[in-house]
């Protein structure tokens, strides 16, 4: 296990060891902590369920990331939904803007799917995967990582871009920014940044409070043999 692992691993589970007695008396900040300090904007179910889906995928074979991206889609378009963080400093890299899928909704999602030609969004556990220049010009592929909920993403062509419909002075005229076919795009000032500390194999975690989702993840709920056996796959 890497050094990396075992201290995120004991940050989550905040059993943090400390060698100092008098240092003892006051117990260092988890992992959680460090990131909601940092991130006060985004709900506190979202990250523990981001962080509790990453160190499950990890935990069962999946390799260490330096970096998680959570994107709240239970927030409106109009606000900085995404959320980039260094795990190794347990610091914020960036909050910024994302797009959702033209049918997950207006200017808040509400639908999602993994299906082919739906144009919505998708939830749960991805892994960002190769950089490469398309039609949107720099992007990044995902894979997701869920069976039935986000692994047609590559199929799909779910990936992260540029955007110029990401763009907060369209909420004064159209009541949110806009959408893209499934896409969880991205401000084209920003969008360098974000696929440059995300490819490679860093977790990104799109989180809404669905209960069918919530009830049948397999990282949510941490089902070792399921998690195992979908990583075998990959």
């Amino acid at each position: 296990m890497s050094g990396l692992l075992r201290r995120f691993c004991l940050n989550v589970a905040g059993l943090c060891l400390l060698s100092s007695p008098l240092l003892a008396a006051t117990p260092a900040p988890t992992l959680f902590d460090s990131l909601a300090l940092a991130a006060p904007g985004l709900d506190r179910q979202a990250l523990r369920h981001a962080l509790a889906a990453m160190q499950c995928a990890v935990t069962h074979g999946a390799e260490p990331a330096q970096r998680l991206a959570v994107i709240d889609y239970a927030q409106p378009s109009t606000a900085r939904r995404l959320w980039i963080f260094d795990l190794e400093g347990q610091r914020l890299l960036l909050n910024d803007l994302v797009a959702h899928g033209r049918l997950s909704g207006e200017n808040r999602a509400t639908r999602f799917s993994n299906a082919l030609g739906s144009y919505q969004s998708s939830l749960g556990l991805f892994r960002a995967a190769e950089s490469y220049r398309g039609k949107h010009g720099y992007s990044l592929r995902m894979d997701g990582l869920e069976p039935g909920v986000n692994d047609r993403a590559r199929e799909r062509a779910i990936v992260i871009h540029a955007a110029d419909y990401v763009d907060p002075r369209l909420a004064a005229t159209q009541g949110r920014i806009g959408r893209s076919l499934g896409c969880p795009a991205v401000r084209p000032e920003v969008a360098r940044l974000v696929i440059d500390q995300l490819k490679g194999g860093q977790f990104i975690f799109a989180w809404y409070p669905d209960p069918r989702w919530l009830q049948g993840s397999a990282y949510l709920d941490c089902q070792p043999q399921r998690v195992a056996a979908i990583l075998a796959r990959r």
